[in-house]
């Protein structure tokens, strides 16, 4: 699959400088962070596109190669932006914007002169639902292993009545400096991961990593009108930050939808098919029929024909955002016997005798044209 251009990702000309550069990476990270836009699949891609663009056109040495010889420049540079996770993205360019980038996206935390707070890891699980707990929302509580914090130590990971000591290599800031050419990056200090501190005596509970595997229930609250394949986010069910503070990950649910024997989906609209006789069809009538609420009555009109579709205003999914709610589409299938009654078929023979003829002005009708077509010379 090809690349776009990293010019045209971040909307900028081949002349844009470096601040003109920065500024439209900014705004398209600030537009495109998955925890801005959880509903949104695409998201985390349009993030992960404009942070590999970003890290070419920033760097002098990478942005001289692409301007030259483009994509394929790249290949034996070194640069392997493609497929990068989350954490990649922001321990390589996050330092480039500073603190305050961190706290429009997290609300606090993460600025210069200072440890990061740091956030427990995020849990994923697949959550399998109805078709009709879809429509209508439901809760549904979930069994989890996470790491929760030691009861020993609280989460410290220090033996008790001992405690974490200032991290010598980064003197208690958390990050480290690096010289990249014209640039100056800051990254998390590879001795204490960000965190500031040492334990020179681990806790004999948890041998020092603040944490231990439990076991608990964590409820999720599902929103009516969610899809299949859509990712909930739970924030503050994933695990416990280390070091005794910080932020809790979230907890990031997959939903599934069970198939449905009566009915499909199409967007917020549903679908069905109903059955009904010929002569309910040739005469019309009032039907019960299936919706996502229960029961409902339809009427159709004398003369419906078969695949002929009805729309019942408001009876389909409620859109998840807010934004009304769908109908459902009920198409009519006609049903014909698989075996009659004498009665029934003596009937049936004398309505053949009369079903092809006109009944005032005549006029062709398909049959007539049939006829001619099997007459013709």
């Amino acid at each position: 699959m090809s690349q776009r251009d990293y010019y045209e990702v971040l909307g900028v000309s081949r002349e844009a400088g470096k601040d003109e550069i920065k500024k439209s990476y900014r705004k398209l990270a600030l537009k495109f962070h998955p925890d801005r836009n959880p509903d949104d699949k695409g998201a985390e891609d349009k993030f992960k596109e404009a942070a590999e663009a970003y890290d070419v056109l920033s760097d002098d040495n990478k942005k001289a190669q692409y301007d030259r010889f483009g994509h394929d420049g790249l290949k034996n540079s070194g640069f392997s932006g493609r497929g990068a996770s989350m954490e990649d993205i922001f321990s390589n360019f996050g330092d480039i914007f500073g603190g305050s980038i961190f706290e429009e996206f997290f609300g606090g935390g993460g600025g210069r002169g200072g440890s990061r707070q740091q956030k427990g890891a995020s849990l994923r699980c697949q959550l399998s639902i109805t078709f009709l707990e879809s429509a209508t929302g439901c809760t549904k509580t979930i069994d989890l292993n996470r790491n929760e914090h030691c009861d020993t130590c609280h989460g410290t990971g220090a033996k008790p009545g001992t405690h974490p000591v200032t991290c010598p290599y980064c003197q208690g800031r958390g990050e480290v400096t690096q010289s990249q050419g014209f640039f100056s990056v800051r990254t998390a200090c590879p001795k204490c991961q960000g965190a500031g501190k040492t334990i020179e005596s681990p806790c004999g509970s948890c041998r020092g990593t603040g944490s231990m595997p439990k076991r608990v229930k964590v409820e999720v609250n599902i929103p009516a009108g969610i899809d299949d394949g859509t990712r909930l986010r739970v924030q503050g069910e994933g695990e416990a930050a280390p070091g005794g503070g910080g932020i809790r990950g979230d907890l990031m649910c997959y939903i599934q939808v069970q198939a449905h024997s009566l009915f499909q989906r199409d967007g917020d609209n549903v679908y069905c098919q109903l059955p009904v006789t010929f002569t309910e069809a040739a005469l019309g009538a009032e039907l019960t029929i299936p919706t996502l609420k229960g029961k409902n009555v339809m009427t159709i009109p004398p003369g419906t024909q078969s695949s002929q579709i009805f729309r019942l205003r408001g009876q389909g999914f409620p859109n998840v955002h807010g934004q009304g709610v769908g109908d459902q589409m009920v198409e009519i299938i006609i049903e014909v016997p698989k075996k009659l009654t004498s009665k029934q078929e003596e009937l049936l023979r004398e309505y053949a005798k009369t079903e092809h003829k006109s009944v005032g002005p005549k006029r062709q009708s398909w049959f007539d044209k049939l006829k001619e077509f099997f007459t013709e010379e």
